[in-house]
C-alpha cells in the first residue's frame, strides 16, 4: 500500500463505488442481496475515511500490519519536550490554582499565566505541524521503498519511524487539546 495517493482518483472511484453498491439501487433485490449492499457501502465509506487523509493513511497501515493498538501503550512525554512539557504543566497548575483561589480573569497574575499558555499552544501546535511534515517524508520514503520491493526489514523499520512519530504527534495533540480546554474555560 503507497501512502502518497491522488486524493482526487481516489473521491472519483470512491463515488462511482458508492453509486454501484448504494443499497438504493437494491430495492427490488432479495433479502440478502441488501445486507450485502449495505454491508460493502459501510466498509466502502469506512474505507474512504481511512485514506482520505494522509494520517489516516499512516495509522490504516500501522494499525493493518499489528503496529498500531489504540490505548496499548501509555503515552510519555517525548525526551526532547520534556522542559517544556513541565513549564506547561506548572502554568495549567497556576491557572487551576488562580480560578481555585477566586481570581478572575482580568487579574494581572492570570493574564500572565493566560498569555504564557498561549504562547505554549501556540508552540506545540507548530510541532503538530513538524510532525506532520515528518510524517509525509517517512511516506515518500515508505512509497520509495514499496517501489523498490524493499525487504519485510525494512518496511518495519519505517513503520516503526512512522509509528513513534505517530506517538509523538498524538502526545503534542493531547497537550495542544489540554491547553485549549483550559483556556476556554
Amino acid at each position: 500500500m503507497k501512502l502518497r495517493i491522488d486524493t482526487a482518483e481516489l473521491e472519483n472511484r470512491f463515488h462511482q463505488l458508492s453509486w454501484k453498491l448504494h443499497p438504493d439501487n437494491f430495492v427490488r433485490a432479495t433479502e440478502k442481496e441488501r445486507e450485502i449492499s449495505l454491508a460493502l457501502s459501510s466498509e466502502l465509506n469506512d474505507a474512504y475515511r481511512a485514506l482520505r487523509e494522509p494520517l489516516g493513511r499512516v495509522e490504516y497501515l500501522l494499525a493493518h500490519s499489528g503496529m498500531r493498538k489504540e490505548g496499548a501503550h501509555k503515552q510519555q512525554a517525548p525526551p526532547e519536550l520534556l522542559e517544556e512539557v513541565f513549564e506547561l504543566n506548572e502554568s495549567l497548575d497556576e491557572l487551576r490554582e488562580s480560578r481555585e483561589a477566586g481570581e478572575h480573569g482580568a487579574s494581572v497574575g492570570m493574564n500572565e499565566v493566560r498569555t504564557k499558555l498561549e504562547a505554549a499552544e501556540t508552540n506545540f501546535a507548530e510541532k503538530l505541524e513538524e510532525s506532520d511534515a515528518q510524517l509525509d517524508v517517512i511516506a515518500g520514503e515508505w512509497d520509495a521503498a514499496i517501489d523498490a520491493g524493499a525487504d519485510d526489514a525494512a518496511q518495519r523499520a519505517l513503520m516503526a519511524k512512522m509509528n513513534d512519530v505517530l506517538n509523538r504527534r498524538s502526545y503534542i495533540r493531547n497537550l495542544v487539546n489540554k491547553v485549549a480546554a483550559e483556556l476556554a474555560i
